[in-house]
């Protein structure tokens, strides 16, 4: 009796943290009040016989974050490089000469600029890696007459592209699988198995992103120019850096390919060249300030992102433990068929929006949870379950950072941009979960 009403709590307290993530209601407090309520709740079942004490102190909050220790460092190092990617020219100036190439074919323009965000954000993350390409781009485009509910998707839709191959994103995904037992032995983890997935996905992403542009060429040819922002806080000369150094965005990708390198030594070695690439490291002092500022920016764009990212482990690992009580009770009623589930999540993909039950940064950290309990699974599957509704959502849904910042910037309406991102991302998730199902597991 007692297992059904903690199945009853935990449920509605499920439902009620879905409905605040979904209000726009902060992560970082909806986590933490979680997981304190279903620690509650388990050590309800603790009192009536069902579940076993432990030292919640140590295996809740100590462990969980002491070991998410090499996931925050190569977060850092992630958005340290993109930080640098911007400050030291390269950024803009790949977004200028790549403007200047398409200025006589608005179409073409679009379409070359949406693969310039992409090679961008490959490496670049943060939301102020993205206001700071965004103000360049979508002036640009804005003078070019492409119309606003297609400026804004491609600039988001392209940015959520390159998510598939940025190490940044994957290992705050990889996070809620590290604990998982896979029945195979599985693990998920950075590396050419992943990238070449990620590889595919981005060129499937892309390929929706080229497709929509086209579909909406005719407004984009016919389109009325127009100002964004204010024009004498736009830059407008174009950073002086060597071409060739607009292969460093692909750098660590490469080296983590043909190298076989981790993303951090990677990232590193990308940084430090580019800061030598782009004459940043003449003397001590210029190359100590540039240093000192990328790396205190970059920083301060993602301590909150971190923040959130301690307390989501706290949860996780409450819910897993509380989950495993349930599992025989789960197994029966979840499809052990891959092909059902994969095509289920697939036409349910629009559940992500609003931080929904299938976004892993949102209610979907349950979810996950209740499929891990149940120990059937392969741990790629069930990153691939997840993780492409809740990556693909990235580009078009009004909570994520970037996306709220390019609304607000261009002055979209919300609802506008929904309209035209969420059915490109949705028709994105079908071939992009059949490519996990290919290359995955």
């Amino acid at each position: 009796m007692i297992i059904w009403v903690m199945g009853a709590l935990l449920i509605l307290s499920f439902a009620i943290f879905a409905v605040y993530a979904m209000k726009g209601g902060n992560l970082t407090i909806g986590f933490f009040v979680q997981t304190i309520v279903w620690l509650l709740i388990y050590f309800l079942g603790v009192a009536f016989g069902v579940g076993k004490p432990f030292d919640f102190v140590e295996d809740i909050f100590a462990q969980p974050a002491l070991t998410y220790g090499p996931t925050i460092i190569q977060i850092v190092c992630g958005a340290w490089f993109g930080r640098v990617l911007v400050d030291t020219g390269i950024a803009a100036s790949i977004s200028y000469r790549t403007a200047k190439v398409g200025e006589k074919n608005p179409v073409l323009a679009t379409i070359c600029m949406a693969a310039v965000t992409c090679l961008i954000f490959t490496s670049a993350y943060g939301v102020g890696s993205a206001i700071a390409i965004g103000v360049i781009l979508f002036p640009i485009l804005g003078r070019l007459g492409v119309p606003k509910r297609v400026a804004v998707p491609v600039f988001t839709l392209s940015i959520g592209a390159a998510m598939w191959v940025n190490s940044v994103l994957f290992v705050q995904f990889a996070a809620f699988y590290q604990d998982y037992k896979s029945p195979d032995g599985s693990v998920v983890e950075w590396g050419t198995h992943y990238l070449r997935f990620g590889i595919a996905a981005l060129l499937v992403q892309m390929l929706g992103v080229i497709i929509f542009i086209l579909i909406n060429s005719k407004a984009i040819k016919n389109g009325t120019p127009y100002e964004v922002g204010d024009p004498d806080e736009q830059p407008t000369d174009i950073p002086d850096v060597p071409i060739w150094t607009y292969i460093m965005p692909i750098v660590p990708v490469a080296l983590c390919i043909v190298l076989q390198w981790n993303a951090v030594p990677a990232l590193m070695l990308a940084t430090i060249l580019t800061f030598a690439f782009t004459g940043h490291m003449k003397s001590i002092k210029e190359f100590g300030a540039m240093l000192n500022s990328t790396a205190k920016t970059a920083i301060g764009d993602i301590g909150p992102l971190i923040i959130m990212l301690l307390v989501l482990r706290f949860f996780q690992e409450i819910a897993v433990t509380v989950m495993k009580d349930f599992g025989p009770i789960l197994t029966p009623l979840i499809p052990n068929s891959t092909f059902i589930l994969g095509l289920a999540f697939c036409i349910l993909a629009p559940l992500a929006l609003f931080r929904g039950p299938l976004e892993l940064y949102g209610a979907g950290s349950a979810v996950i949870s209740i499929f891990m309990a149940t120990g059937m699974f392969n741990a790629w599957f069930l990153f691939a379950l997840l993780v492409v509704p809740s990556m693909t959502c990235i580009s078009s849904c009004i909570t994520q950072s970037w996306n709220t910042w390019s609304v607000g910037y261009t002055g979209l309406e919300p609802k506008t941009f929904l309209k035209n991102g969420v059915p490109v991302y949705w028709a994105c998730t079908f071939p992009i979960m059949g490519l996990a199902g290919l290359l995955l597991f």
